[in-house]
């Protein structure tokens, strides 16, 4: 049961994340359309590509707004803040009538999933198991990759719809409701992060929140748990850091993690591929409508890689093992994919550009198995609890600030030198893998305050005292919950028999 509840709000999540990927996706099929090309009078290449830029821009911005005010509202309000902004955003670009309306709901929307792709992959590593956390966690980064996936495929089957504006405004309206959705289900169901309530010294309502998310726990285990993360939370707190510098002076080497791992994700370039793959499709000599289907096919190919993996591979195989693998195995790809491109690019040979397709469906199906989730998750995980939203925040407009640089340079670069742009990712790639091989711990089963242990950091231990007084204040919690249940049902029957002793005279009066 634990389980399911868990899951249930680990999908709800993730519609913050969903919209980071389908509204990232919707805009290359969009500025595609000649009827979007029309309506907008004929944008500059300047404004078209600004179309891209602002909205990384305003996803930097949403990044390090949740680095400010994240945790001064709490995960649930701020994501309920997003969620309004997101749907402000989304309504904007639907019903735009000029390219700068438009651009100002791209900026606008990207604020909001922004913050919501930093806070998300904190919120549910907050809230899961140690032994569910990838599952759990990962949901995140599976949000990203099913995002993708439909809006490849919207805009494919859009491209049918007759001329006008109903080919790009449905697309675009379809990303409305889901911020609606989601602030229902945090503002109902979805429980508190246990962990933020204690660093804002609300005990008694982390301990509910804690009970509630983990119910896969024993009396004694829940007793102990939360004793122990109480414990390390205020530990950390008495070292509260106020300053970027004391970060990096005292947790030097998680904050530097954080950062490596969502900027190195960048710099594989699978945003570069994801955003051009239509380009690289067309220089293969294939056709418009055949290049929509493929980049659905694209997206479907994330998707599932994604799932499996996630469902099956992180809490089992563990997360240091899945990123070194991962990046290994890019490094692979990207130089396969280099040749065939050179060999076949313009060659006849279809069987030869079959191969060069093959390439960069291998890229999205090891990238998306082996790296998206995880280092979404990781990022979030190896951070205290006093760092997490200063650092994520850091972290994620680091990736989003290095992604605007690598694909803004990425059509003048295909241009330029062609397929061997590739290999300027597979050095940075191995950079990225030396990085991880000599600094990355595993933290695979292990509690947010054990990860701590890690990075020799010290983690505290609670004795049979504080697990004792835990003990005491649940108990008394449920003995003051079964007082109050009994009172209620004396106070009912009570007046179901004042009311039964009263029926007889009202009817015989009658």
């Amino acid at each position: 049961m634990a389980g399911w509840y868990s899951l249930g709000v680990a999908l709800f999540a993730a519609i913050g994340t969903f919209l980071f990927g389908f509204d990232t996706g919707i805009a290359t099929t969009t500025i595609a359309h000649q009827s979007w090309i029309d309506y907008m009078n004929h944008p500059s290449n300047g404004l078209t590509g600004a179309v891209v830029a602002v909205y990384i821009a305003g996803e930097a911005v949403g990044a390090l707004g949740q680095t400010f005010i994240g945790d001064r509202l709490g995960r649930i309000r701020f994501m309920q803040l997003l969620c309004v902004i997101v749907t402000i955003g989304t309504a904007i670009q639907t019903a735009s009538v000029s390219i700068g309306m438009f651009l100002a709901g791209r900026a606008i929307a990207g604020v909001a999933v922004g913050g919501m792709v930093a806070t998300v992959p904190i919120y549910l590593s907050e809230i899961s198991a140690p032994d569910q956390r990838g599952l759990i966690g990962g949901i995140s980064g599976c949000g990203i990759s099913f995002g993708t996936m439909m809006s490849n495929w919207v805009g494919f089957a859009c491209s049918y719809a007759p001329y006008g504006p109903t080919q790009w405004r449905l697309p675009l309206g379809i990303q409305i409701p889901w911020g609606v959705i989601m602030f229902i289900g945090l503002a109902t169901f979805m429980p508190d992060s246990p962990r933020q309530l204690l660093r804002n010294g609300k005990v008694d309502a982390a301990r509910r929140e804690f009970v509630k998310v983990r119910r896969d726990l024993q009396s004694h285990e829940v007793h102990e748990e939360f004793a122990l993360m109480r414990a390390q939370i205020e530990f950390e707190m008495a070292r509260e850091v106020t300053s970027y510098k004391e970060v990096f002076t005292l947790f030097g080497r998680r904050a530097m993690v954080s950062i490596v791992v969502q900027t190195g994700t960048s710099l594989t370039g699978i945003n570069v591929i994801q955003y051009y793959q239509t380009t690289l499709y067309k220089s293969l000599g294939i056709g418009q409508e055949t290049i929509l289907a493929l980049a659905g096919v694209y997206g479907t190919v994330a998707f599932v890689s994604n799932s499996i993996t996630t469902k099956f591979l992180t809490d089992q195989w563990g997360r240091r093992k899945m990123i070194l693998a991962g990046l290994s195995g890019l490094i692979l790809i990207m130089i396969y994919s280099a040749v065939m491109q050179r060999e076949f690019q313009s060659s006849n040979n279809k069987v030869g550009k079959g191969f060069a397709v093959l390439g960069i469906y291998l890229y999205v199906a090891w990238y998306y198995a082996m790296i998206n989730s995880t280092t979404w998750l990781y990022g979030a995980e190896v951070l205290p609890i006093a760092l997490r939203s200063k650092v994520m925040g850091l972290a994620a407009a680091g990736h989003f600030i290095v992604n605007v640089g690598v694909t803004e340079a990425g059509p003048s670069a295909f241009a330029n030198i062609g397929e061997n742009y590739y290999y300027v990712f597979v050095g940075c790639t191995v950079v990225f893998l030396i990085i991880a091989y000599l600094y990355f711990p595993e933290t695979r089963r292990k509690t947010l305050e054990e990860i701590a242990r890690a990075f020799g950091d010290r983690v505290v231990l609670v004795g049979t005292g504080e697990i004792d007084a835990e003990r005491d204040v649940l108990a008394a919690r449920d003995e003051e919950e079964s007082a109050s249940v009994t009172k209620d049902e004396h106070k009912k029957r009570a007046t179901t028999s004042t009311t039964s002793s009263v029926h007889p005279s009202h009817t015989s009066a009658t």
